[in-house]
Parts: C-alpha cells; sequence; structure tokens
C-alpha cells in the first residue's frame, strides 16, 4: 500500500510549480514570443566610457520585450569624421539582443538610453557619452529615413565590425555579406583591442 495518494495525479513524486514561477516563466514567453535578432553598436568618448557602456547594456536589459544575448570585448577607437587628436577617443562594442519590438520601438528605446545619459547633439561626429546605433534587423533592408536598416556605414565601420566579428563569426550584414569578408576589407587600423576592460552580459 502506498504512502501517497494518487488519485488525479500520475506521478505522486511530481511536485506542483509554485504560481509564482508559472507567472514568470508565461511572463517571459509572452514577452518573447517570436523574437527579432538584433545588433546594436554602443560607443562612448566623454565621461566614464566603460561604465556607460555598461549602463546601456543594463538599460537595454531593463527594456519588456528585450533580451541581451551577447555582448562583445571592447575596443578603443579614433573618433570617425574628425581631425585627430580633437576628441578623446572611443569605447565601443557590439551586443546582440532578441526583440520583439518593432525597429521603431527599439530605436525609440535606444533614443531614450542615449538622452538617459546625457547625450547632446550639437554637431555631427560630436563627442558624446552614449552612442546607442541599430546595426541590423532580423533580415530588414529599408530605406526609411528614419531609421535606415541596416546601417548604412555599418559595411564600413571597423569599430562596428570587429567586436560584431567577435560574438558572432558568422555573422551577415543584409545585402552587404559576411562580416569576416567586410572586416578584411576594411582592416583593422585604428581599431585597439582593450583586453583588460570587460562588460558583463547582464543575468
Amino acid at each position: 500500500m502506498t504512502a501517497f495518494s494518487t488519485e488525479g495525479q500520475s506521478d505522486p513524486t511530481v511536485q506542483p510549480v509554485p504560481a509564482a514561477v508559472v507567472e514568470q516563466v508565461d511572463a517571459a514567453d509572452v514577452t518573447l514570443s517570436n523574437p527579432k535578432r538584433a545588433v546594436i553598436s554602443l560607443g562612448s568618448n566623454l565621461g566614464n566610457r566603460l561604465d556607460t557602456l555598461q549602463g546601456a547594456i543594463d538599460a537595454l536589459e531593463d527594456t519588456p520585450g528585450l533580451r541581451v544575448k551577447a555582448v562583445s570585448p571592447v575596443y578603443e577607437t579614433e573618433p570617425w569624421g574628425v581631425d585627430p587628436d580633437s576628441q578623446p577617443s572611443y569605447f565601443n562594442a557590439v551586443v546582440v539582443v532578441k526583440t520583439t519590438l518593432p525597429p521603431s520601438s527599439l530605436l525609440e528605446r535606444g533614443q531614450a538610453i542615449e538622452e538617459a545619459f546625457d547625450r547632446v547633439r550639437e554637431e555631427r561626429w560630436g563627442p558624446r557619452t552614449i552612442d546607442v546605433d541599430i546595426v541590423s534587423y532580423a533580415d530588414v533592408v529599408s530605406d526609411d529615413p528614419r531609421l535606415t536598416l541596416p546601417h548604412p556605414r555599418a559595411h564600413e565601420r571597423a569599430f562596428v565590425l570587429a567586436p560584431w566579428h567577435d560574438v558572432d563569426p558568422d555573422a551577415q550584414l543584409p545585402g552587404a555579406g559576411p562580416v569576416a569578408d567586410l572586416l578584411a576589407g576594411v582592416g583593422r587600423d585604428g581599431v585597439l583591442p582593450r583586453p583588460d576592460l570587460e562588460l558583463r552580459l547582464p543575468e
């Protein structure tokens, strides 16, 4: 004679899952139902650059409908499009996310993060506390002037291609080809790995 009642239960050793856990799992499933993969480039050349990059990554993770799946190593690069030594150098990184947000909402979130870190848009190529750029979103190709996808200059920027290649060696830039080939074409001049610096993948 068993010490357990099996009435209404096929396996008496299986304990019920707490309701709170069920709610969390259900919520996560709803939040990321059929997510899209997006690649986001981060750059900072003002203030505490590493802390700012980490803060932006954490803010992305805190976004409903978005999960950060990979964080690249840090690179130090000279500013793009300005005279040498006219600005501090940048710390750059790339994050890969999965999200149910449409591209327009992802753009708005990126701009909100920039504003939260006091990004000032006074001049093109100007210094900034944080730059959040959507490099690609799934296989979307769009010439929408508000958000061109993929990023129109990603294929020629080693500070995007190098960290992206680190986290996804087989990555493809929609409409342009393998990231490995694009990086080989532009080279790594002026893009310095910083193995002494590390960004955390949010828990």
